[in-house]
């Protein structure tokens, strides 16, 4: 019987140890790294590591850690080659040519998850356009397939060249696809100015922290969830109504560190959900060792975008898959957060930042019923500030605490 699967693409992992990131922080890293290489669809073979005190300009690695890579990737005929180091032109190509095989970096690893995830409209267009900033100053003599070569009166220039040609096509596409969401960003503002003045709560974080399944909890909708980065692209906005009490909930795309700038410019109009909410969730998965860092990179990105001075819920998700090393009676060195415990945890900073903060599970629906109170009175507050007193009344006498 012929086995007509599809063949998975195999790959390698690259990464960097310098000064500025120790080999923990490289290995935290590549294993993100490789985490997005499976969401892709691939299947890694394995890691390299180099120490360097700066990436080399020409190969990223030094020439004899290239030759072992080269041999790698020879004997067991590896597809691709994804370095977590953001790759200049001229290294993706000298790589390349070295190696024979397809070189990536992790910005580009990440655009193509985007363009695999990517639904609607509106996020294959936002897709569309980053992946084609992000090619242009990469562009060699293999693009001109997107478009059939122009003529015309001055459309081309005496001597101009395929790669000029090229990159004339991709800047009008570029520009098509600007002028495209323009028209779609007008469409999504007439569509929230048509909510009314109603409280609008916006869930934030982190890629894979649990986002959609607490959607799935809170509004008992239906959100596409898996244990994947990047499931969710587009932003999903529902109705929910706690006590009586109704506001807007809505489930934005997850960050991550590295994002590249290209898909943070191309995805703002997305994030208008998240500038425009009253309140954030910012969701944070408890149980991954680096969450410190990942909570550090979620209110970098919202700076970014102009949202950092929103009213902020913490909620550090994931408690059921959280664990630590128990210390010996006798250990007298400071506690980590490899050895402090949920209740540890809840005495430090994370419950004394001056802003609501609360600890559950959205996979087993532990402190859920908690999580709609604290919403419920944090919802209200803005409520009463924004409805006069006699559209209130209603609200006043029938309104309870949700159990």
């Amino acid at each position: 019987m012929i086995d007509t699967a599809k063949r998975k693409e195999t790959g390698i992992l690259v990464g960097i140890i310098t000064s500025k990131q120790d080999e923990t922080r490289v290995k935290e890293y590549l294993d993100e790294l490789a985490f997005l290489l499976d969401t892709a669809g691939g299947v890694l073979k394995k890691r390299f590591t180099q120490r360097l005190d700066m990436p080399d300009r020409r190969t990223c690695v030094g020439q004899g850690k290239l030759q072992d890579i080269k041999a790698y990737v020879k004997e067991h005929e590896i597809d691709m080659a994804i370095f977590d180091e953001e790759l200049t032109p001229s290294q993706v190509r000298n790589i390349e040519n070295e190696l024979g095989c397809k070189i990536l970096d992790r910005s580009g690893l990440i655009l193509d998850i985007f363009a695999r995830r990517a639904r609607t409209a509106h996020a294959r267009t936002q897709v569309e356009l980053a992946q084609y900033e992000y090619l242009l100053p990469r562009l060699t003599r293999m693009w001109t397939h997107l478009e059939k070569q122009q003529g015309g009166i001055g459309m081309k220039g005496p001597g101009e060249t395929e790669i000029e040609t090229d990159r004339r096509i991709i800047r009008q596409k570029i520009a098509l696809l600007k002028e495209k969401l323009v028209l779609i960003d007008k469409q999504k503002a007439t569509q929230r100015k048509n909510r009314g003045g109603m409280v609008r709560v916006a869930l934030v974080g982190y890629t894979n922290v649990g986002k959609s399944t607490l959607m799935n909890q809170l509004s008992k909708s239906d959100v596409f969830a898996e244990d994947k980065l990047f499931a969710t692209l587009d932003t999903t906005v529902r109705k929910v109504v706690i006590g009586n009490l109704p506001h807007l909930l809505s489930d934005t795309v997850g960050f991550i560190r590295k994002l590249p700038h290209t898909l943070i410019e191309s995805f703002k109009s997305t994030l208008d959900e998240v500038r425009e909410s009253d309140i954030l969730i910012h969701v944070i998965d408890i149980s991954h060792p680096d969450f410190e860092e990942q909570l550090k990179v979620v209110k970098q990105t919202l700076d970014e975008i102009g949202a950092a001075d929103k009213h902020t819920i913490y909620l550090f998700n994931k408690i059921d898959a959280y664990s630590y090393v128990v210390k010996d009676e006798d250990d007298l060195t400071p506690a980590t957060k490899e050895n402090m415990s949920l209740e540890d945890m809840k005495n430090t900073w994370m419950a004394k930042d001056n802003m609501p903060s609360l600890f559950i599970s959205a996979k087993n629906k532990t402190n859920i019923d908690v999580l709609r109170r604290l919403l419920f009175e944090e919802v209200r507050k803005i409520h009463v500030t924004r409805y006069p007193y006699d559209k209130l009344q209603f609200f006043e006498e029938t309104l309870k605490t949700p159990e």
